[in-house]
């Protein structure tokens, strides 16, 4: 009987380390394969020549200078939401009520503007509506922190389950502030004297909102990578027992962190409503709670890195509403494309990370990959 252990044909192992040229080195090389894929499958399915394809893309996305703007609003939105996220998911606390957290910060924007409209000057109402915002958002966060601190609860099903909650309140709302009556839906707030509505800069209403969360990205990177409380997050999502050896309050920085995360989502509500939309409905986030979880993990949680994967993503979503637009095409077929795009550059994340062995024949070295 042979006890002899057979070497599988092939095994991964996780690389020690990989210079930062050969890591770009792949990316690109997976963004390129994406593109002839993507080539390929336009020419079989849709007969239209897959550079007409890619140009009509990049029309839609930058093709005017209003589309610029509304890109860089959009992107400023989503990265705004990815920055949220990003302190909660360098301490392994896996927030994924970031679309709740959003909405009832948009919630408490839109009542101050209802109910104080009239009443106060834009001077102070702004303000008030960013403190209420904040505090909402932050505070939407502090639930299932406080439990997980307390009790260990599961913080995915928990945030999940408060995006829910959050979504029928603002359903509620709507209910009681619907304009006109039986509408079910509320309608531009405070049209005729814009109480509430961010200041205009430039002439142009989105460049306050990507001012913002411009300073929002550089207050982040330096919070994350430079300041104690930073420090202290990263080191109890390596290790919680390391952080209590250590003398971290490990209770106080989950709660403290989440606060964090549900203000800086409180205030992309503010955001939305005051500077961009100037109403409220239950998809007003518009799924950007869980597509901002994967511009945070394709960026590796790096602040600066994720303005490039933000763009990415909606560079694609803007894309892919035009050439439906132009060919008259389906929906679908811009998200293949872009869910294309995004396996391989997810794919190159792996191969940057790991390495796979082949096992090598009788008298051959091992090959690698």
């Amino acid at each position: 009987m042979n006890n002899s252990i057979k070497e599988p044909f092939l095994h991964i192992t996780k690389r020690k380390e990989m210079a930062w040229q050969k890591a770009w080195a792949i990316r690109g090389g997976m963004i390129l394969l994406a593109l002839i894929v993507c080539a390929v499958i336009t020419a079989m399915t849709t007969e239209l020549s897959p550079l007409a394809v890619y140009g009509t893309m990049f029309k839609g996305a930058l093709g005017s200078a209003r589309k610029v703007w509304v890109l860089g609003k959009e992107l400023a939105i989503l990265l705004a939401i990815a920055l949220a996220l990003t302190p909660a998911f360098r301490m392994k606390f896996w927030n994924l009520g970031g679309e709740g957290q959003v909405l009832v910060g948009a919630l408490a924007t839109a009542a101050c503007m209802i109910y104080l409209g009239k009443t106060l000057p834009n001077a102070i109402l702004i303000p008030v509506m960013f403190i209420a915002a904040v505090a909402a958002g932050s505070i939407w966060a502090m639930i299932p922190a406080y439990f997980k601190a307390k009790w260990n609860t599961n913080e995915t099903l928990f945030t999940l389950m408060m995006n829910y909650v959050a979504t029928q309140l603002v359903a509620y709302y709507i209910i009681i502030w619907e304009s006109p009556k039986g509408s079910g839906k509320v309608g531009i707030i405070n049209q005729n004297s814009e109480a509430g509505w961010l200041p205009v800069i430039g002439n142009n209403k989105y460049l306050l909102i990507i001012l913002i969360v411009a300073a929002v990205t550089i207050a982040m990177h330096i919070y994350l990578k430079y300041s104690k409380h930073g420090y202290e997050l990263t080191v109890v999502g390596e290790s919680q027992q390391t952080a209590r050896y250590v003398g971290i309050k490990v209770d106080r920085v989950i709660i403290r962190t989440l606060f964090l995360s549900g203000a800086v989502c409180g205030l992309t509500g503010w955001l939305l409503v005051s500077g961009s939309d100037h109403t409220i409905t239950t998809t007003l986030a518009g799924g950007r709670g869980f597509i901002g979880v994967m511009v945070a993990w394709l960026a590796q949680f790096n602040p600066i890195a994720m303005v490039a994967s933000s763009l990415l993503l909606v560079f694609m979503t803007r894309g892919a509403q035009e050439i439906s637009t132009i060919y008259g095409l389906n929906q679908s077929f811009g998200d293949i494309l872009t869910g294309i795009i995004l396996f391989c550059i997810i794919s190159s994340e792996f191969f940057i990370n790991y390495q796979i062995h082949v096992r090598k024949a009788a008298g051959k070295e091992e090959a690698n990959v």
